[in-house]
């Protein structure tokens, strides 16, 4: 009789309908995972302190994790672990676009929610990229300043972090675009990489010195490159005589700046763009941000616009002698 009893039981538990819980609803809060380009960089440090006051609002958990140095292939391989881990959304800021985009797909297939920040992957690879500035408005900004700082003319240098970098290149093709178009008296005469190390950015300058006797501005588009670049000035001597501006953060370039090393340091608040990030990964994971919205509501950042899938955090800041003291980041 029992045995006939556990098989109608069984029976029974056959016919009722299966229900399925998502990732968040079984574990009861949503596994945030942040990708940075390299994990040791203070740029990303800033954005992994926004990017965790974002996930403390939400009650969510945050991973963060990343190569030490600028590695796509060490980027693969973490998304490929997190894929195994099962998180719910990957916010990513991509070293190759090209290269990240296939695991970043192949996390999409599983059920992870995407979303780029900084640097993009294509765009079939995420859901919407939160971008700190417009490319242009970036490039733009760069030239105007250089060319603020030497009347207009003369010999100009960038140091860039990698070759790959897509932001990056962008970044620079707006920097040439506009150099062209408004400053025909200025002239770029060469552009090294640094590996988004300081050390390497500072020996890169230390050549470009050398290289080029008549250079009147250094510009670099990564972090690591501006300290770099003023210490090179520095140490040949030059302080003044070459202007060095660049995207940096100010916490980094204080010292420079107040020396007269480094004129300008031009950025966005880094931990609001990490911020928004996570902001935006939380709500593109509960449903609350979909394809076609046109704002969505960003915890303290309040209501950010969206213009197709990019989410824009703001316009370049230029950080002087006369406002720097002003930023602890």
């Amino acid at each position: 009789m029992k045995r006939k009893t556990f098989i109608a039981s069984l029976a029974l538990l056959a016919t009722l309908p299966f229900v399925s819980c998502s990732k968040s609803e079984s574990k009861g809060k949503l596994t945030i995972a942040l990708l940075p380009k390299s994990k040791g960089n203070q740029y990303f440090v800033t954005c992994e302190k926004g990017a965790r006051a974002a996930a403390a609002e939400l009650d969510a958990d945050l991973k963060f994790d990343g190569p030490i140095n600028s590695d796509p292939a060490k980027q693969n391989e973490i998304v490929e672990n997190w894929i195994t881990d099962g998180v719910d959304v990957i916010v990513a800021s991509c070293e190759n676009k090209d290269s990240i985009s296939t695991a970043l797909k192949k996390a999409q297939s599983a059920g992870i929610k995407v979303v780029t920040f900084d640097a993009d992957a294509q765009p079939d690879a995420r859901s919407f990229f939160v971008n700190q500035a417009t490319p242009q408005g970036i490039g733009q900004q760069l030239m105007d300043t250089a060319a603020s700082l030497t009347g207009g003319e003369g010999e100009f240098a960038i140091i860039t972090g990698t070759l790959t970098a897509a932001n990056l290149n962008e970044w620079i093709k707006y920097i040439k675009e506009h150099q062209a178009a408004k400053y025909p008296n200025m002239k770029l005469v060469d552009l090294k990489p640094c590996d988004d190390q300081k050390d390497k950015a500072q020996q890169e300058a230390t050549n470009l010195l050398s290289a080029h006797p008549n250079l009147k501005a250094i510009v670099a588009v990564c972090s690591p490159g501006v300290p770099g670049a003023a210490e090179a000035v520095k140490q040949a001597g030059k302080t003044g005589a070459v202007k060095v501006v660049g995207l940096g953060l100010p916490s980094e370039n204080r010292t420079y700046v107040k020396e007269g090393v480094t004129q300008a340091v031009i950025l966005w608040k880094v931990e609001d763009l990490g911020y928004l990030s996570i902001m935006a990964g939380a709500a593109v994971a509960k449903g609350e941000l979909a394809a076609g919205a046109k704002a969505f509501s960003a915890g303290k950042l309040g209501k950010m616009e969206i213009s197709g899938d990019n989410i824009i955090l703001g316009k370049p800041f230029v950080f002087t002698k006369e406002n720097i003291d002003q930023f602890d980041f």
